[in-house]
């Protein structure tokens, strides 16, 4: 197939759309290369650079392709609570420009990067893909909106369409990893303090309801992320909208997460305690049944050991990120 991968100069876009190409694949990958990195896109994509909100670069990458994965957005959650507008411009905005254009160019297949902020704080131990959407956070609502109008589209006009929500993504591939300017996430942030490359490293609340005070979050490996999305491309066969979790169903707290990189490195690293971030709940923990009935998913690298390894590689092979890379 032609996939079409917006936002695949990014974390998570950049190593599908390799993936995508190792399973034999057409890429075209559309990026404004605002957050991404051209370094990222894999050899043997295509490149369009560009906003999705752009017609003329929309079409363009849009021809001949057999379904898109959307992968473009703002995703940093303490960005969204002080810039609400801009989120909901920009994420909505994307969405809407990317569903004309398929609905113009035919193209009725789509998979969507979807989040577990969704469900906000559930007040349950493991989320099912049935519990309720409550969002806590403006990026959150954004993807339950960009949700709803992806059902609405299905009932109007056809477009067979499934959410990834998924959970907290991590780990590198070995060619690419996590980059972010700023970095606001754990297991980056943590990698680099721990390598020496920065002090700033806290962590954010311990007086959670959780066993030690620590926010707890399930951790994916970004590669069995790459996997289930193109699992998903051939379960596109009806009109409508299918969500599906994307999680480990194993939670690990943030204090964890520090010891098992410590183990990791046999180095002592004991990080400064900061005020808890705002739209950041206690716990998100996925089950995962719906993936592995419906797509055969098994988070098969996801184990925070061979995240923390991955991660540690990466960024160790890459003390300058994608600036380092020619």
């Amino acid at each position: 197939m032609r996939i079409l991968v917006t936002g695949g100069a990014g974390y998570i876009g950049a190593v599908t759309a390799g993936h995508l190409l190792d399973e034999g694949h057409e890429v075209v990958v559309l990026d404004d290369l605002s957050t991404g990195h051209r370094q990222a896109v894999p050899r043997g994509a295509e490149l369009v650079e560009g906003r999705v909100q752009d017609p003329q670069r929309l079409s363009r990458a849009l021809d001949g392709a057999d379904a898109v994965i959307h992968f473009a957005s703002l995703s940093l959650v303490g960005e969204s609570v002080r810039e609400p507008l801009r989120y909901f411009r920009e994420n909505l905005g994307a969405a809407l420009s990317l569903l004309e254009g398929m609905a113009s160019a035919k193209v009725h297949r789509l998979v969507f990067s979807s989040s577990a902020a969704v469900y906000g704080d559930p007040q349950v131990e493991v989320i099912d893909e049935d519990a309720p959407c409550r969002p806590v956070n403006p990026y959150g609502m954004s993807k339950v909106m960009i949700e709803t109008i992806l059902a609405e589209q299905g009932r109007a006009h056809g477009l067979a369409a499934m959410a990834l929500r998924y959970f907290n993504a991590c780990g590198a591939d070995g060619q690419r990893g996590e980059d972010h300017r700023p970095e606001t996430h754990l297991i980056p942030r943590l990698c680099e303090a721990m390598l020496g490359r920065r002090d700033d490293f806290v962590i954010y609340g311990d007086d959670y309801p959780t066993p030690d005070g620590t926010a707890i979050r399930d951790y994916v490996h970004v590669l069995d992320l790459a996997r289930a999305h193109a699992s998903a491309l051939g379960h596109l066969d009806r009109p409508g909208l299918e969500v599906v979790n994307l999680g480990t169903g194993q939670g690990a707290s943030v204090r964890e997460v520090v010891d098992t990189a410590r183990r990791i490195l046999g180095v002592d690293f004991q990080p400064a305690v900061a005020e808890r971030r705002p739209g950041d709940p206690p716990r998100l923990v996925a089950s995962n049944q719906r993936a592995r009935e419906l797509l055969g998913w098994i988070p098969r690298d996801s184990s925070l050991e061979r995240i923390l390894q991955d991660a540690l590689r990466w960024h160790r092979a890459h003390p300058d990120g994608y600036r380092g890379i020619v």
